[in-house]
């Protein structure tokens, strides 16, 4: 069914330039989160990962869950954060560099067959058991929180320009050689902080006009106008600041074009020289870094889907079905890793620009995943993505940030809060997850997301015999008028 606030629908083929437009849209939506993650996994390990494979397999990745799903969901696929710590464990337990790109590949596919064996039991049991786990109670404020935790990352980037690699040297040497990335960020702001924020609330400004005011094209394409309208900006003050050698004056890095790189380095190529140094003891390292993260990015994969079928007004648990969209985000994080070396998962991003343009058209998803693998071999394009400032990114992502959030609550309306069984569940994860509970459980990082989630689950579970007792004594009464 399409929703009556879609200008196209799932199975709408809009023409072809507008398909190009709304395709370029969402990979602007998804390339930030998606090339960061190699970024800090290179600076947490000493490793050489290729942004320009990641997107590629970023792209493989969301084709091959599209065909999983038969082209039912509109969502892309990118980079998971929640590896990052996983992927950390792996590389500084391998005994070579080239084993360690080796433990990538065989973590995403051990991630990927929990996912397989959890559709597996989907497929034979169905969702029923889900369901009554996780109602609406537990999956709106979780689906919030997905968007209120991403909220420090969205209005920390407004602050920022590019990364520079003068920084970047800096903080290295003064770590005696050990990047850390959390330091490299706090020199980032070498620019004015008060000129990144400006731009980022001019492209803010400008997203929120054209959607809100704009007029056919312009209002299903306004990420494209807002970080076209900040880049500009931030353009104009770096190349004055350039002129006067006035450093704080510079947000973008254009020396980036310098060291471009022209061909993406896929990690298989160095991973199968070092699949011989693999022992049955490293796989067992990888392994218990990779499965226990499955499980936790599990819980995230059901909260997107049922934000996104929301959006579409159909249930994507029910048609494809739950068992086909976890095959398809489990199969797709394998081949995505293979190439780029990052497990996938769904992104957020992508659901909030589908709320946002209003296009949940399954072949913008399938052009834009065609955009990434073609993009990861042709380097200026590649740099010039990479040129655009954090603190314009953060502009849009305050949007599509808050998008998800709303989308959460708007989820939570649908709920008799009047009932204290649902008050206590949907209270535990909101604080729970504003207040960014995480555990560490050795290399195993339960992010804010899933200890909200987990707590909701017990909650609800500890309140469902209330739950349940008021529903029978409602039904009578319901009956017998």
């Amino acid at each position: 069914m399409k929703s009556v606030n879609l200008v196209y629908g799932v199975k709408d083929k809009p023409g072809a330039i507008k398909t190009i437009l709304f395709a370029f849209q969402q990979v602007l939506a998804i390339l930030a989160a998606t090339i960061v993650v190699p970024v800090i996994i290179n600076g947490s390990t000493g490793s050489q990962m290729s942004q320009s494979a990641a997107l590629f397999g970023a792209g493989i990745g969301t084709i091959v869950y599209l065909l999983f799903t038969k082209f039912k969901s509109p969502v892309f696929l990118g980079s998971s954060f929640a590896f990052i710590g996983s992927m950390c464990a792996a590389f500084a337990g391998a005994s070579s560099a080239a084993a360690g790109y080796a433990g990538f590949i065989i973590g995403a596919l051990l991630a990927g067959l929990v996912y397989v064996v959890i559709a597996i039991v989907v497929k034979f049991v169905g969702v029923g058991w889900i369901n009554k786990i996780m109602p609406l109670a537990v999956i709106g404020p979780t689906v919030a929180i997905i968007g209120l935790s991403l909220s420090v990352n969205a209005v920390g980037d407004l602050f920022k320009g590019n990364v520079t690699k003068e920084v970047i040297d800096y903080v290295i040497n003064f770590n005696n050689g050990i990047p850390e990335i959390a330091q490299i960020a706090s020199y980032v702001p070498t620019a004015n902080t008060w000129l990144c924020l400006l731009c980022g609330l001019v492209t803010l400004a400008t997203v929120i006009i054209c959607s809100v005011y704009g007029k056919k094209m312009i209002k299903i394409i306004p990420f494209i106008i807002g970080i076209g309208a900040g880049y500009v900006l931030a353009a104009i003050f770096t190349l004055i600041g350039r002129a006067t050698q006035n450093p704080s004056l510079v947000i973008v890095n254009f020396d980036l074009f310098k060291d471009m790189a022209w061909l993406p380095d896929f990690t298989f190529v160095k991973a199968f020289k070092g699949f011989s140094d693999i022992n049955l003891s490293y796989i067992g390292t990888v392994a218990v870094a990779y499965i226990p993260v499955a499980f936790v990015v599990f819980a995230e994969h059901l909260a997107d889907h049922k934000n996104i079928s929301s959006i579409i007004d159909t249930d994507l648990t029910q048609d494809p079905g739950l068992h086909r969209t976890l095959l398809g985000d489990g199969v797709g994080s394998m081949a995505g890793a293979f190439f780029g070396g990052c497990p996938n998962t769904t992104y957020g991003e992508s659901v909030g620009c589908v709320a946002i343009s209003g296009n949940a058209s399954v072949v913008t998803i399938i052009v834009a995943a065609i955009i990434c693998i073609i993009s990861a071999f042709f380097a200026p394009f590649m740099t010039l993505l990479a040129t655009i400032p954090s603190c314009v990114m953060g502009g849009v992502c305050v949007s599509l940030y808050g998008f998800i959030a709303v989308s959460g609550l708007k989820m939570i309306q649908k709920v008799d809060l009047n009932k204290n069984y649902n008050l206590f569940t949907v209270s535990v994860i909101l604080i729970s997850g504003v207040g960014g509970m995480v555990l560490n459980i050795g290399s195993v990082t339960i992010t804010s997301v899933a200890c909200a989630l987990i707590l909701g689950i017990l909650t609800n579970l500890l309140t469902s015999r209330a739950a349940k007792k008021d529903q029978q004594e409602t039904e009578p009464t319901e009956t017998a008028e």
